[in-house]
């Protein structure tokens, strides 16, 4: 089992080298001169020229590669443009609410998708598959901003069972930083009215976010579990008597999980990098905004750590994904 690990971490190093390197050329290949686009519009030449050489572009691509790798082994991604301050910095502050919001989606992705598969799956082509295939289909074909505006509109705007965009009530200061996680900050602080507020801001966004999971989950689970339903073990340990929560539990789902798991992992990494639309909607100040913010003003460094944290999620994922198929299946580990 060590060596297993040892062997997909050691991959995952190549993984992240070669990230890096695509990650820094494609952007070198932006037409646009982040030191014109940051000193503005009246700026002089040889004002943007000294700029320039004060960050390092007026260097060759290759140098600039080799500087960047140096910073980089350091944990140093440059400073950003706009906020002038250590991307690394910036990273740290938005970071933690997009996976906060990441960990609630996936959570409500597995609660829902999973469990409405395994019931669509044991009752086919009856009512409840119907429902469970009508709420998948629902989920993978609406637009995220369209199930956000809805969301904000209804429970919000509407009703006002929830609250709105935000991580907190704008009266509410933050908790102390711990984890960068309002909630479980507010937890270890045991300031449980403030735990309170960040989870009723958590719950929109998190449902929103996690419906198009669940459905994609959902199918998933009904897919493997019907595979897993129609083979000869299973027709074997009905027919020896065993009870039938038993044979779903113990032989069924057991041996439809690895492609679950696989769809959970891939789903997490596509939640953690790219719920852009979701957190621009909220107004939620995660990583997306900031990419988003990042982009439309040219901050070069800043699009370039956003870029790489967001290449580095899903062969990080992999690697635990694999780890975790090693752990259910042992024949796994010889690969």
């Amino acid at each position: 089992m060590t060596r297993f690990i040892i062997r997909r971490m050691g991959g995952l190093l190549f993984v992240m080298l070669g990230v890096s390197l695509l990650t820094f050329f494609l952007a070198q290949m932006v037409p646009v001169d982040p030191a014109a686009t940051a000193l503005g519009a009246n700026a002089r030449e040889e004002q943007i020229a000294a700029y320039r050489a004060q960050i390092g572009l007026d260097k060759p691509a290759t140098v600039q590669y080799v500087i960047y790798m140096g910073r980089l082994l350091r944990g140093d991604l440059g400073q950003s443009i706009r906020t002038r301050r250590p991307v690394i910095d910036d990273l740290g502050d938005y970071l933690p609410a997009t996976i906060e919001l990441s960990l609630a989606a996936m959570l409500v992705a597995v609660l829902v998708g999973i469990p409405l598969g395994v019931i669509a799956s044991l009752h086919r082509n009856s009512w409840s598959d119907a429902l469970a295939r009508m709420f998948a289909l629902v989920g993978g074909s609406m637009p995220v901003f369209y199930i956000g505006l809805l969301a904000l509109g209804i429970f919000w705007r509407q009703l006002r069972w929830l609250p709105g965009p935000g991580r907190l009530d704008s009266a509410i200061s933050a908790p102390p930083h711990i984890s960068g996680l309002y909630t479980l900050d507010a937890a270890l602080a045991g300031n449980w009215s403030l735990l309170t507020n960040a989870v009723g801001h958590l719950i929109l966004p998190a449902l929103v976010l996690g419906y198009f999971s669940a459905a994609v989950l959902l199918r998933m689970t009904r897919s493997a579990m019907l595979e897993v339903l129609g083979q000869d073990f299973v027709r074997t340990a009905k027919a020896k008597g065993l009870r039938d929560r038993v044979v779903v539990g113990r032989h069924v789902f057991k041996n439809a999980l690895p492609p679950v798991l696989t769809t959970v992992g891939m789903t997490f990494g596509s939640l953690l990098s790219g719920a852009v639309l979701t957190e621009t909607i909220f107004s939620w100040p995660g990583l997306g905004r900031y990419a988003t913010t990042s982009v439309t003003t040219l901050d070069y460094p800043a699009v370039m750590g956003v870029t790489l944290v967001a290449a580095i999620v899903y062969p990080l994922v992999n690697t635990l994904v694999d780890i975790g198929y090693s752990l259910i299946d042992p024949r796994v580990r010889v690969s």
